[in-house]
């Protein structure tokens, strides 16, 4: 699938090495076909590796994506510097007369504050607020996923004991439904985050259904059953090395951190991780767009409503 983005966006650059298609909206201009439009609300604070990681697993369907890319307006950026934000984002502002056929919310390093001291919290709610109408289907990311369910559903997050991190094994507990189509019974997903939700919390809601689940790591994918809004407590995006730089970050800080879980071959730190996530990643964002945005929003993207 051709990527539209800014011909001079970083991220542009990499996945061309990668080979994976990037147009520009030059060329995207003279092509006869409405695409997806897709925003992306980057939290995260690596800004260029989080477009990069999640521009690639937009990349594997036939489909033509738009991708905008949105920041808050009420948080500064502390590792991404004022230019890079105001050439390559918009601001809530900018976008909110605008319809969208899809959204990610991403994770962001907030977890232990509680919801309503995150100094963008209440900006967030008000995206959240607009997406309900503006929005065909939203994907929620980690801590972007515990926000969403907060906010929507009232479900609480708990602090961990210990950080989970890792990868970890988890079972497909809906296999008929289109989110997971293709995913084999078992399979591996990275987790990183201090915060968890719990499944009597979910099972509250029976708009609500669990999708997979892991024994360690606990409610993994939870969908609404119109397919509106997805959740997702881990990092499917994450690249083979991300919890690798994570993990050495800490070390630097001395936090003296845990070795992720199933991910350093023989728990040792000096060897390369094996990319043991990477199908499944490609495949439930290939299906997100398929299923759930493609096939389903309005062709006329105006006559989105809640």
């Amino acid at each position: 699938m051709p990527i539209k983005v800014q011909a001079d966006l970083p991220a542009a650059q990499i996945l061309e090495s990668e080979n994976v298609f990037v147009m520009t909206h030059e060329r995207a201009m003279s092509q006869d076909i409405r695409p997806l439009e897709i925003i992306i609300l980057n939290l995260m604070p690596t800004k260029t590796v989080t477009e990069t990681q999640l521009l690639r697993l937009l990349s594997n369907t036939p489909l033509q994506v738009d991708i905008t890319l949105l920041q808050m307006a009420t948080h500064k950026p502390k590792n991404t510097t004022a230019a890079y934000m105001k050439t390559f984002y918009k601001k809530f502002d900018e976008i909110k007369d605008k319809k969208f056929d899809g959204m990610i919310i991403t994770g962001a390093p907030v977890e232990k504050l509680d919801f309503e001291k995150v100094d963008y919290w209440d900006e967030l709610c008000d995206i959240m607020a607009w997406s309900k109408s503006n929005v065909y289907s939203t994907i929620y990311i980690c801590w972007g996923a515990q926000a969403g369910l907060y906010y929507y559903y009232g479900i609480p997050k708990y602090l961990l004991p210990q950080k989970i991190t890792g990868i970890f094994r988890h079972h497909v507990l809906k296999p008929l439904h289109p989110l997971v189509r293709g995913f084999d019974d078992d399979f591996w997903a990275p987790h990183s985050r201090n915060t968890e939700i719990r499944r009597e919390d979910i099972e509250k809601h029976p708009e609500l259904e669990i999708l997979t689940e892991s024994d360690e790591a606990g409610v993994h994918i939870i969908a609404s059953k119109n397919g509106r809004q997805i959740f997702v407590t881990g990092h499917e995006e994450y690249d083979r090395d991300t919890l690798k730089n994570e993990y050495f970050r800490d070390v630097k800080r001395g936090l003296n951190p845990a070795i992720p879980k199933n991910y350093f071959p023989n728990d040792d730190p000096a060897q390369e991780p094996s990319f043991t996530w990477r199908s499944h990643a490609f495949l439930m964002f290939s299906n997100w767009l398929n299923y759930f945005v493609y096939q389903n929003t309005p062709y006329e993207i105006r006559n989105i409503t809640e």
